[in-house]
């Protein structure tokens, strides 16, 4: 991954599609529909000089009812589930916002119709939408449909694509939550670790105890610090694990324990911090190098464009039986490795754990989008 991922934003699909629908459903059929009605009232004797560009906003004006019902009535109930206070609620809304809309900007628009002889037009539809809010019929039932229609197309567009974004955030939150516990369960592990090789060194008086020490001081400083990040320059882990390699390597001078980089494109990547260590520390600690000097641990990462390749191998010691109802200890660190890399690389990861021979391998295969 060159970067950390951008901060999720809502989707501009809904406002696209809203401007999209006030654009083609009113400011084309709707203003085609006022026109042939205009058409059937201009005065006699006057040129029809069609089109008119006055009617695209009368009819954008006669729709502003609809806002308050796509924006605020549709979505409200539906997060309610209020299905049946739905269904009511935009019958009886639509079924007067029509009438009422229309005869309101019908009043509005007679004194300033331009050319004057929309004048009769308008006249006209602010006499009868007067006169049917008065009624219960509605003369208006096309209009009523294509709105409804129309708009509640916007309204279902608008609640679908708010609810996909709760749902990231909530997943987002989610996955944040589970790695702030897989961190906390994975810096006291590695500190148990680290602890125990140091006080083996002092209880023999080894002279590497104060570059133990130090070395420790770093590898904290990194797990503590560092790892509270959500990604890490690659070469920053690099020099983390090169540092632990170090330390593994002067507790057991007679082993080889090696850690080799290849490649020239870790400079460019970032990685989630300590993702590497578990197959680190489960080579240290599995490995027969703490018994034979001709044991190793060999461990190789390669970095190309796009993808990440980490290979660690050691020596096996002989698999020696748990206690009769005392589970083996151990195993943390694979788990957690397993869970983040499920959590970061979804279907662009592949681990693999195999023994062969008396040695075992682990292999780590991470693809950058």
């Amino acid at each position: 991954m060159q970067a950390p991922p951008p901060a999720d934003r809502p989707s501009r699909f809904p406002l696209l599609f809203e401007l999209l629908i006030w654009a083609l459903y009113v400011g084309v059929f709707k203003y085609a529909r006022f026109m042939e009605d205009a058409a059937l009232v201009h005065r006699p004797g006057h040129p029809s000089n069609f089109p008119y560009p006055q009617l695209i906003l009368f009819a954008l004006l006669a729709t502003v009812y609809v806002v308050p019902y796509y924006r605020w009535l549709v979505p409200a109930l539906l997060r309610q589930r209020r299905y049946a206070l739905l269904g009511v609620g935009t019958l009886l809304y639509l079924w007067w916002g029509t009438k009422l809309n229309l005869w309101l900007a019908a009043l509005l628009f007679v004194p300033v119709a331009a050319p004057p002889l929309l004048t009769d037009y308008y006249q006209q539809l602010a006499a009868m939408s007067g006169q049917q809010l008065l009624h219960v019929a509605n003369p208006y039932l096309g209009l009523l449909l294509t709105d409804f229609l129309a708009f509640s197309c916007v309204a279902f567009v608008r609640v679908a694509f708010e609810q996909e974004y709760r749902r990231r955030h909530v997943e987002r939150d989610h996955l944040a939550l589970q790695l702030t516990q897989l961190k906390s369960q994975l810096q006291p592990h590695f500190l148990f670790n680290t602890l125990n090789s140091i006080y083996g060194l002092s209880l023999a008086g080894s002279p590497e105890t104060p570059r133990f020490i130090l070395l420790l001081s770093e590898l904290m400083r990194y797990v503590l610090y560092d790892s509270g990040k959500e990604y890490i320059a690659l070469p920053e882990e690099i020099t983390f694990l090169e540092n632990y390699f170090e330390m593994e390597q002067r507790k057991y001078a007679g082993a080889r324990i090696t850690l080799t980089t290849v490649g020239p494109g870790a400079a460019g990547l970032q990685v989630p911090p300590l993702l590497l260590l578990p197959l680190v520390e489960n080579s240290f600690k599995h490995g027969r190098h703490h018994y034979s000097d001709d044991a190793s641990v060999d461990a190789t990462l390669t970095t190309a464009p796009g993808r990440l390749h980490f290979v660690i191998e050691n020596d096996m010691l002989p698999e020696m039986p748990a206690a009769p109802g005392k589970p083996r200890s151990g195993g943390i660190g694979l788990v957690n490795i397993r869970q983040r890399l499920q959590l970061y690389y979804p279907n662009a990861h592949e681990l693999r754990l195999s023994e062969k021979d008396g040695r075992y391998r682990a292999e780590l295969t991470l693809q950058f989008p």
